[in-house]
């Protein structure tokens, strides 16, 4: 079967796209959904976050969720806000943000080579957002999220969308947060077929982000091929997908914030530290200018970190980035946090949210101590992917993100 496909994408009509249009299900907390919906009946968020429509004391994983979800998708697509396309296509997708401008492929990509690690991972998942996105699609019977691909660039794709480019679009719209998102349909049979088959010529694709959306759709699949044999070619095996080039990625920082300081006293914790890293104070916040080198915040103080340079594994693919050099030496032995999927006592910042968030989040007593790292860069993702191995959760921050509700891949 082939790596990648086009798909008949459930979409909005030109004229509702922008009020259907989203940001991701994962980057708005409900409190923040339920505000940006506010007079936006025809939101995405209406089916990606459903508990923004429910009593506020609904738990956001309850049953309740999910069939509100799949109402108000079905009376989108009553409505005629949302259409399916009438014959497999692929999308040329757009994203500006900030002067930053790159280009991605809209398909549906295998499940069997994402279970055999053609389409590889970085990390692992959280059990408990897996769930949820097995649940999610289930009860849709679709995938309304797609999944953030790479690969290294090919300049044959990049001729066939720079061709589709020069035609008029079939939607350009500015988000809430400013980024403009532009799509064209790439329908001519040629160009979709040379699409086809130049990924498939392809040796692999690289998750960037989404690994819990493709792995639930891998469940999915499994779950809906368990009562008789799969031919691998049904809708279900395959998941809604935005592949770009990687010469065109951008990469922010994704930061941590911990709870409390394991039992120690501030003045205990800076003296473990001290065993691992060179630990300065600073007058302002520290957003670290090269790799190996850590802001962190608490008791409304800032201090530069600078790992020892004997800590460093350089030939561990995985064990020199920082954010496995933080956890090894700094969040497991001292903070005690061995598993940061799975441990409360730790949470995760994206870069896009800036210094600011740390120092709240410290500041109101929610956390104790917060941490910014450098970003990681793209060849390191690749490299620890090509070693079929993973890095710890959280790793990356992509931007700018996918919106959500402009493509949508129905399973039947």
């Amino acid at each position: 079967m082939s790596l990648i496909r086009p798909l008949r994408g459930l979409r909005p009509k030109a004229e509702f796209a922008t009020e259907v249009v989203a940001p991701p299900y994962d980057v708005l907390n409900t409190e923040e959904a339920r505000l940006r919906v506010a007079g936006r009946p025809h939101s995405f968020l209406h089916i990606s976050k459903p508990e923004i429509d429910l009593p506020e004391d609904t738990n956001p994983f309850d049953a309740s969720v999910y069939q509100k979800g799949a109402e108000n998708l079905s009376k989108l697509v009553t409505e005629a806000i949302l259409i399916r396309e009438d014959k497999p296509v692929y999308y040329a997708y757009r994203l500006d943000m900030n002067g930053h401008q790159q280009v991605g492929l809209v398909a549906v990509a295998s499940v069997k080579d994402y279970d055999s690690n053609r389409i590889r991972k970085h990390e692992y998942t959280r059990p408990e957002k897996e769930d949820d996105r097995v649940n999610q699609i289930d009860a849709l019977n679709a995938q309304t999220g797609p999944v953030f691909l790479t690969y290294r660039q090919d300049n044959t794709v990049d001729e066939i969308v720079n061709q589709v480019m020069s035609q008029t679009p079939l939607y350009d719209l500015t988000a809430d947060d400013g980024v403009q998102h532009t799509i064209w349909v790439i329908d001519d049979e040629n160009k979709v077929a040379e699409l086809t088959a130049t990924f498939d010529a392809m040796n692999n694709l690289y998750i960037a982000d989404g690994h819990h959306r493709s792995a639930a759709a891998s469940r999915v699949a499994a779950l809906r091929n368990k009562d008789g044999e799969s031919t691998g070619d049904q809708n279900h095996d395959y998941f809604l997908t935005v592949i770009f080039p990687d010469n065109q990625m951008m990469i922010l920082d994704y930061n941590r914030v911990i709870k409390d300081l394991n039992g120690l006293s501030t003045e205990e914790f800076l003296g473990r530290c001290t065993e691992s890293f060179d630990v300065e104070e600073s007058d302002q916040a520290v957003k670290p200018e090269k790799p190996n080198v850590f802001g962190m915040y608490i008791n409304k103080q800032w201090y530069r970190l600078q790992i020892k340079d004997e800590l460093i594994p350089k030939d561990d693919p995985v064990g020199r980035l920082d954010v496995s050099l933080l956890q090894n030496n700094l969040i497991t032995p001292i903070l005690n946090i061995d598993d940061p999927r799975r441990d409360k006592r730790i949470d995760f910042v994206g870069g896009i949210r800036g210094l600011a968030e740390l120092e709240k989040r410290v500041n109101s007593g929610e956390m104790q101590v917060a941490f910014s790292l450098h970003a990681t860069q793209l060849s390191d993702l690749m490299a620890v992917a090509d070693a079929e191995e993973v890095m710890p959760p959280k790793s990356t921050w992509f931007e700018p993100k996918l919106a959500d509700g402009l493509v949508s891949h129905v399973l039947d």
